[in-house]
């Protein structure tokens, strides 16, 4: 089990009032699924990533990562946490604009502690295995918005982490830059990556095997590709 996350709320205050984002969610995540989660604005997705992230605690319940209760855990294990086993995949990308594509990969393996030498080393690879071989010493702004989040992928996959966030991956992208960054994602998933893809887009959704739908703050159905599976609404035990 990767992700474990057992009665979860989140709650914000304004001003005097409490506004609840997330209403008890039970989710369970194993190692190597290709996970979509999918709902309209104000659904709760964004809440549920930045708690997936490690970058917001629930207001209540629990958040098991790979064997580790994050709630209980230093800020500096979070820290490293986020760091070695999380890659994140931001609608807008988030590369560092004087920098190289070879700089931005380079960074979180700095981070790290990797050693300069293995740090260049991996980046190459990790460009070279998402077409940027040719791109490696261009900047930003020298790139096309597909180029720049394949970067951003190739960054993410940086430290091998045990899971991949990507929030809206192409929201920015246009149709066909948008389809190859899904492909790329199918080709991660047949290798073994564990992926969590927040959109709101039903036919995006369908390019991971399993769908789970957030409405007002809570999990309302839960599909996978199996098509025994498919379709199940979610369970008395999941809500």
């Amino acid at each position: 089990m990767l992700i474990d996350l057992r009665a979860v709320t989140k709650t914000y205050q304004a001003g005097h009032v409490a506004v609840p984002a997330l209403k008890g969610i039970d989710l369970r995540i194993h190692h190597g699924e290709f996970v979509a989660i999918i709902g309209q604005s104000g659904s709760g997705k964004t809440t549920l990533l930045d708690i997936l992230g490690c970058l917001s605690h629930p207001t209540s319940g629990e958040y098991w990562l790979d064997g580790e209760n994050t709630n209980v855990i230093s800020e500096s294990r979070l820290t490293t946490i986020r760091n070695q086993k999380i890659g994140f995949v931001f609608q807008t990308f988030h590369l560092l604009p004087r920098k190289t594509a070879l700089d931005n990969v380079q960074l979180p393996l700095m981070y790290a502690g990797v050693p300069r030498v293995s740090q260049h080393r991996r980046a190459q690879e990790l460009l070279t295995m998402v077409g940027l071989q040719d791109r490696l010493l261009h900047y930003s702004n020298q790139l096309s918005g597909g180029q720049q989040q394949r970067v951003a992928i190739a960054r993410a996959l940086a430290n091998h982490p045990a899971l991949l966030l990507a929030d809206e991956p192409t929201g920015n992208l246009d149709t066909q830059s948008g389809k190859d960054i899904l492909d790329m994602f199918e080709t991660l998933h047949r290798d073994g990556q564990t992926i969590v893809m927040i959109t709101h887009d039903p036919s995006i959704a369908q390019r991971a095997n399993r769908r789970i739908t957030l409405s007002d703050g809570q999990v309302v159905a839960d599909e996978t590709s199996d098509l025994s599976a498919s379709a199940r609404p979610i369970s008395s035990e999941q809500t």
